[in-house]
């Protein structure tokens, strides 16, 4: 009965995928009729330049986004697993509002603050939104990071006469450099995961992979859609694939 549930549970969430995988080669355009197997689209998919600049200006706000994450999150991270301060659980329920809040409400208030300020939208706003979201979660991995670790390490340091800055670069940012890592590759998973929020604040110019993807599937599921979903898919099993080689090598 268990080993029956446990196949049907992977049944449904990796049936989608195997039709995902044979429409991509699919001949026909329309998706609901087979045509026999060809790489036409895949093909049309890399020749595209619309898509092409799409995944790139993806990529590029998804890189800088969490790296800016990972440096405002490190920070607030570490303030709420070391620092002691008046209005500290203020500070922790503002971090973690991302966190719970709709996409659509922070899209939408996102769009009403870059209105107030006059900054025009486009790949620079869709930055700062999601380093803003993706900073909200880099906290919450550092936190417990460092809180697991505690700081017998740190003062033992400043007790043989380490300066606070030194400790904290010589033995904190080490000690946590597992969960600024994890907390990078998750906001930065996240950004170029991300439609509705980078619907709101983006501008002309600046149209993300995913909302080409959304646009395009207004019109219906083609074989192409599919090809770029694999394409995708394809990439991170390589990453995937990579990691654990390079643990395995470690």
């Amino acid at each position: 009965m268990i080993r029956a549930a446990l196949i049907a549970g992977l049944g449904f969430l990796y049936l989608p995928l195997a039709v995902l995988i044979v429409g991509s080669f699919n001949a026909q355009r329309l998706a609901g009729a087979w045509g026999g197997w060809s790489l036409r689209w895949y093909t049309a998919v890399l020749h595209d330049r619309a898509m092409l600049d799409a995944a790139l200006l993806s990529l590029q706000v998804a890189a800088i986004s969490a790296t800016l994450a990972v440096l405002l999150g490190g920070l607030a991270g570490h303030a709420l697993a070391r620092r002691h301060v008046p209005g500290r659980f203020l500070f922790a329920g503002l971090l973690a509002a991302p966190l719970v809040l709709p996409d659509l409400l922070i899209g939408f208030a996102f769009v009403l603050l870059f209105v107030v300020l006059g900054a025009p939208r486009g790949a620079a706003t869709i930055v700062i939104a999601h380093a803003t979201i993706g900073m909200a979660y880099v906290a919450v991995v550092i936190e417990a990071q460092l809180a697991a670790t505690g700081t017998t390490l740190e003062d033992a340091a400043r007790d043989l006469g380490a300066l606070p800055l030194s400790a904290l670069l010589r033995i904190t940012v080490p000690l946590a450099a597992p969960a600024l890592a994890a907390g990078w590759l998750l906001a930065f998973t996240l950004s170029l995961d991300d439609l509705v929020v980078a619907s709101f604040v983006s501008g002309p110019g600046a149209t993300t992979l995913p909302m080409v993807v959304f646009s395009s599937l207004r019109l219906g599921a083609t074989p192409a859609l599919a090809a770029v979903a694999i394409l995708v898919l394809a990439t991170v099993i390589a990453c995937l694939g990579l990691a654990a080689f390079l643990r395995m090598r470690r």
